[in-house]
Formats: C-alpha cells, sequence, structure tokens
C-alpha cells in the first residue's frame, strides 16, 4: 500500500492530508490548536478517529505516546545522539534503519520491512510517501512518521530561533 503524507502550509495548527495513489483523501491528522504538549488525531475519511497521538511534557528529549480506541499502542521517543536523529519505538518490536534526518529511512521488524519512508524534494509543503507492506498496523506506522515529522520540524524551528 502506497500513501502520501501532505502537510498543510497555510494553516495555524498542524494538518495534514493522507492520500492513496488516485490522490484521493483516505486520512486527515489534526493537531489541537491549544495545548501545552502536542496532541494529534488520525481520523479516516467517515471522520472517525483512528489514533491519537500525545506528547509527554517535562522530558529532556521528545516523546510521544500513541493510543487506539484508547489504549496505548505504542511509544516513540527521540535518543539522545551528536550526530543521528535516531528514534526508538516502544510497546512494538520494530526499529528504525536509515536517515531520518533524510526524511529516507526504513521501519522493520526484526528484519523484515514493513515501511519504507522517503520525502519528495520538490514539493510546496512537506510531502512523504510511505510504502506499508503490514497493512494491520497502517495507523500505527502513519502515527510513527507524524511522530518524527514533528519532532524534526520542532528542532528545525528551535534551531532557525537560535
Amino acid at each position: 500500500m502506497r500513501l502520501y503524507i501532505k502537510q498543510k502550509v497555510w494553516s495555524f495548527k498542524d494538518r495534514f492530508s493522507i492520500k492513496d495513489e488516485s490522490e484521493r483523501d483516505v486520512y486527515q491528522v489534526e493537531s489541537e490548536l491549544f495545548s501545552f504538549a502536542k496532541k494529534l488525531r488520525l481520523f479516516n475519511t467517515d471522520n472517525e478517529e483512528e489514533l491519537y497521538i500525545e506528547q509527554s511534557l517535562w522530558k529532556f528529549l521528545p516523546e510521544y505516546h500513541l493510543y487506539q480506541y484508547g489504549e496505548k499502542v505504542a511509544t516513540v521517543k527521540k535518543d539522545f545522539a551528536l550526530l543521528k536523529n535516531n528514534f526508538t519505538i516502544f510497546g512494538r518490536d520494530w526499529h528504525i534503519e536509515g536517515s531520518v534526518m533524510a526524511h529516507d529511512y526504513v521501519i522493520k521488524d526484526g528484519s523484515k520491512v514493513i515501511a519504507e519512508i522517503s520525502k519528495k524534494w520538490l514539493s510546496w509543503g512537506d510531502t512523504y510517501e510511505i510504502n506499508i507492506y503490514d497493512s494491520s498496523s497502517v495507523h500505527i506506522l502513519l502515527g510513527i512518521v507524524i511522530v518524527i515529522d514533528a519532532v524534526n520540524a520542532q528542532a528545525a524551528a528551535g534551531n532557525a530561533a537560535t
């Protein structure tokens, strides 16, 4: 399954549309406008929530929890690294390989690739292509990609402010 995450450029809150290969909307992601911690929700085309993402406050490094139907299904935490942007996925036996900073990485379950992520460089706003090979985990995989993008965007905004 190939999906595309497209960030909306002009928006007061984080908004992503997720499209299929035919450019049809299949999911929408929206953040809460007024919140100390980042909170994002993934909705299907019937406006039903498929995934809720919440940032943990008061952490030295960014940490996000992913929930489905009120139950925590994974935690994504940025690892301390000087020259790399590493993340750990808790609650799943998954790991990330590749360059998260270059937006070219894979998510693996053991040695099996379950998702490939790459950034499309010539687009208006950030656009990511995601090839998902584990259709039973689509929402969680999308959530992980969204968390990594949010952490990278926060880091870039922090670097731009200094």
